[in-house]
């Protein structure tokens, strides 16, 4: 049997006896070589599950003494309920929270729980600077020069025999690089639509994409979502007839993490392609997934060229580094019109670098222990926030990637609470930043991609004391 699927099995079984109760905190695990014994594995193997329990905060070890039981995991909060935004177009502009939430992207004196970004912490930097010095020597005029119109080979490369992975068949000649995820939103909105159009969206959605819309001179329909799998498509088949577009993050997405089952994927493929409405696809998240599979992507089942994918290692990499791209279906002649009006060119060295971190099997290395991370990291957030958030707060239980959707009590304004938090030197992402409409005015967003320590913990111990202290206010 597979080693990476054995180790994967035995935790799990472990992690399920520990979150039953089976076992209770500063029990005594069985030794390496006892695990070895008791599921026929290999002594490896038996070391790379306790390291897996061990990063999802199940077990501590103590030297000479052996692997021990951690705080169990808490009793699991409630899940928010499907958002029922109105299925009426809008041409609002995004709530000025967006603005001013954003603002403190680079403030240094705040802990960003807003900001879905990677912390510098997590990333390989020292790697990433050497393959900059190593693509700096490497490229035409020490990357001086202009890419390809399509963009880095070498890039593109990785990325089609990367998306195997997810059940894409993709070649080089299909993709075309962009300067990060929203460049390559934007080229993909001007290719399909114009201005009047409607897009659909989830929501809750990532705000940018608001700012994007309006921008262009579109209307936004917000669809009914899942917070675990995603949009209502019954929601989506009624709304057809006023849409011309459809923007969906199906991993992963921010702010629920909402994951769209390979099913529901393939009918959205199929209904949005029956009407001719194109389907522009973010999968901005979907290599941050925690489980062993990572999910397909609508692309997968694309057989009319409909679907226009993108991505970008924004999330997972270097957010500096504005390394995107896409994969436009049959809509490629006009992406490429587009990018040599607006852009011309890639910047080559960043794209020459990621291009061969990704090919010398750097960026799956680095995934691994990342992913491992973020679930760690989320475990930690749902435990505090359960311990210390006002009774009847309710999360998000995303399967991926960065985020995890708090909704509070009705009687607090997470926009009130947000201005009382960063008195404090804490910064929040208010629910009324992920909508057009009039809700999700108590909820809020929070990223887990912050290197978890005490200080991370007491800061949102405080926002859940401020929380509490609103209730009686």
């Amino acid at each position: 049997m597979d080693q990476e699927f054995l180790y994967n099995r035995v935790a799990a079984i472990i992690s399920s006896q520990i979150n039953s109760g089976l076992f209770n905190e500063g029990d005594r695990l069985p030794s390496v070589r006892a695990l070895c014994l008791e599921h026929k594995i290999s002594m490896n193997t038996a070391k790379r599950v306790y390291l897996e329990l061990e990063s999802q905060s199940l077990i501590r070890s103590k030297p000479q003494s052996g692997y021990f039981v951690t705080t169990p995991f808490p009793r699991q909060l409630p899940l928010p309920g499907v958002s029922h935004p109105s299925l009426e177009v809008s041409n609002e502009k995004p709530n000025e929270l967006v603005t001013e939430v954003y603002s403190n992207i680079g403030n240094t004196s705040l802990t960003l729980f807003s900001i879905g970004i990677p912390s510098g912490n997590l990333l390989p930097l020292a790697k990433l600077r050497k393959e900059l010095a190593v693509a700096t020597r490497a490229l035409p005029g020490a990357g001086t020069e202009y890419e390809p119109l399509a963009g880095n080979r070498k890039l593109r490369k990785a990325i089609a025999i990367r998306s195997a992975a997810w059940g894409g068949s993709l070649k080089d000649t299909d993709l075309v690089t962009t300067s990060g995820a929203m460049n390559a939103l934007f080229f993909c909105l001007m290719a399909v639509g114009k201005a009047g159009d409607t897009l659909a969206v989830e929501s809750p959605c990532y705000p940018g994409i608001f700012q994007l819309a309006n921008s262009l001179g579109l209307k936004v329909l917000e669809l009914p979502t899942h917070p675990t799998t995603g949009i209502v498509l019954e929601a989506l088949e009624r709304a057809l007839p006023m849409i011309d577009i459809c923007l969906l993050v199906p991993n992963f997405n921010t702010p629920l993490g909402s994951c769209m089952p390979d099913e529901n994927k393939q009918l959205v493929v199929s209904m949005l392609a029956d009407h001719n409405i194109p389907l522009i696809e973010d999968d901005i998240y979907g290599d941050l997934h925690y489980s062993n599979q990572r999910p397909k992507c609508c692309k997968s089942f694309d057989l009319t060229g409909n679907v226009l994918w993108c991505s970008s290692v924004s999330k997972t990499l270097a957010p500096g580094y504005r390394v995107g791209w896409i994969a436009p279906g049959k809509y490629k002649e006009r992406v490429l019109e587009l990018k040599l009006a607006h852009s011309i060119s890639s910047a080559s060295s960043t794209h020459e670098a990621v291009g061969n971190f990704m090919k010398t099997g750097q960026y799956d290395r680095h995934l691994r222990q990342f992913r491992l991370t973020l679930q760690s990291n989320y475990h930690n957030y749902v435990r505090t926030i359960a311990n210390c958030f006002p009774k009847g707060t309710k999360t998000s239980r995303p399967q991926g990637g960065i985020a995890l959707w708090v909704e509070l009590p009705k009687e607090i304004d997470t926009a009130r609470l947000y201005n009382l938090a960063l008195k404090q030197g804490i910064s929040i992402a208010p629910g009324r930043m992920f909508t057009l409409q009039d809700q999700f005015q108590h909820c809020m967003r929070l990223c887990i991609s912050l290197p978890w320590d005490d200080s991370i913990r007491m800061k949102l111990q405080q926002v859940g004391a401020i929380a509490n202290a609103m209730m009686y206010k």
